[in-house]
């Protein structure tokens, strides 16, 4: 696995450096990296999502632009989690705007919805919102949570890519993950 890194390291460096092997072997190397990550972060989402990891991919490359312009392997995929994380935002962005009247529309009294009350499924948006007020409160650990929760960094990978110890990006993770939760339960309640 540390071998892969360091190639990553090396595809990145040499595309930066307009190398076309480089950039065709970064493509390969950040495409596989990136399916896992989406794979695993589709797998928290509800079972009705309309998204799949491909497209998720996909549209997170697209984004980056080639993914040319990073330094290593951490700066490659914090920006690969931010691109991700604004996919899925906007992905359900668009499936709330249908739920308050778009296509397919129809009104419902309360009786008659299904209710679920087994599935808590995670609430993107609220997430969102409160990955916004973390990062105006604390950017370090925003960037934490995008590189843990997102990217699906280790401890270790974090620290390096952040320049921090594992002992503060651990505390920094323990932290921001029960503020988000509080945070996004309360934004859940309203």
């Amino acid at each position: 696995m540390d071998a892969s890194r360091g190639e990553l390291t090396r595809a990145l460096e040499g595309a930066r450096q307009g190398d076309v092997e480089a950039q065709a072997r970064l493509v390969q190397l950040a495409y596989t990296e990136l399916r896992s990550v989406a794979d695993r972060e589709l797998a928290r989402l509800p079972e009705e999502r309309t998204l799949q990891a491909t497209a998720l991919v996909h549209e997170a490359w697209m984004r980056l632009g080639g993914g040319a312009g990073f330094e290593d392997r951490g700066h490659f995929f914090g920006a690969a989690a931010r691109a991700m994380r604004n996919v899925l935002v906007d992905a359900a962005r668009a499936k709330s705007r249908l739920k308050r009247g778009g296509a397919g529309w129809e009104r419902v009294t309360l009786g008659e919805a299904p209710v679920d009350e087994g599935e808590r499924a995670l609430d993107l948006l609220a997430l969102d919102a409160a990955l916004g007020r973390l990062e105006s409160l604390d950017p370090r650990q925003h960037e934490v949570v995008l590189l843990r929760y997102f990217a699906g960094l280790s401890v270790e990978e974090v620290g390096q890519a952040l320049g921090v110890s594992a002992r503060t990006v651990d505390r920094d993770w323990r932290f921001a993950r029960a503020w988000l939760a509080h945070e996004v339960r309360a934004d859940s309640e309203d």
